[in-house]
């Protein structure tokens, strides 16, 4: 998802090709030795398989300064909150830290060493962090969003929607608002469009139709 929210505020217009993670092409397999999604295969022929590797390069190497999404101050924003040591900081420990104990809170059943609850309890941590910063300011970093909040927010999304009562009834009021804010933005709605599956007759589409 958040490959994609990058793709949308810049002008790399890829083909897309919607796989089955069950049942994942071989044409896939060749250039992703993972075999995770997502993969970029650029002009030149060079593969990305890091989603934030993805957005780092269609920010920097494709921008749209005139995308319909954020205000020109807002994309500038977010443009310039790139290479930010705060912006890096917040986007390692989601990756290396949260989304480690979010997996096991999603899949407690195949983590049987602690209970779903402890796994929520370590994932936690992040949230309060995020709460504090949202205190401070509207977005993570700033007052209009920038990469970490395009690249963290699809993540706390899939933490909420583990138990959404109990998500729900936390106080996290701050981080509630943001997410509520993100998810239903015009942006992230138009993201969330579903692509034809690639079939053997390979389907493809454009990521941004005219």
């Amino acid at each position: 998802m958040r490959a994609r929210i990058a793709l949308h505020l810049s002008t790399l217009n890829p083909y897309i090709r919607e796989i089955e993670l069950k049942n994942k092409p071989d044409e896939m397999l060749a250039v992703s030795a993972k075999g995770t999604v997502p993969v970029l295969i650029t002009a030149d022929g060079s593969v990305i398989a890091q989603s934030i590797e993805i957005m780092q390069l269609a920010l920097t190497q494709h921008p749209d300064l005139t995308c319909p999404w954020l205000s020109p101050n807002a994309y500038q924003t977010l443009l310039n909150s790139i290479s930010t040591p705060q912006t890096n900081e917040l986007i390692n420990a989601n990756d290396n830290h949260f989304k480690p104990w979010l997996d096991k809170y999603k899949y407690a059943d195949r983590f049987p060493e602690q209970s779903q609850t402890w796994y929520r309890q370590q994932a936690e941590l992040f949230l309060q962090l995020l709460e504090e910063k949202l205190v401070q300011q509207a977005y993570l970093c700033a007052d209009s969003p920038t990469l970490a909040d395009f690249a963290i927010f699809p993540f706390i999304r899939q933490f909420a929607n583990v138990e959404p009562q109990w998500f729900a009834t936390k106080p996290y009021p701050k981080l509630s608002q943001w997410l509520s804010q993100l998810v239903n933005s015009p942006l992230f709605l138009a993201v969330m469009q579903k692509t034809p599956l690639w079939l053997p007759q390979r389907n493809m589409m454009k990521l941004k139709q005219a």
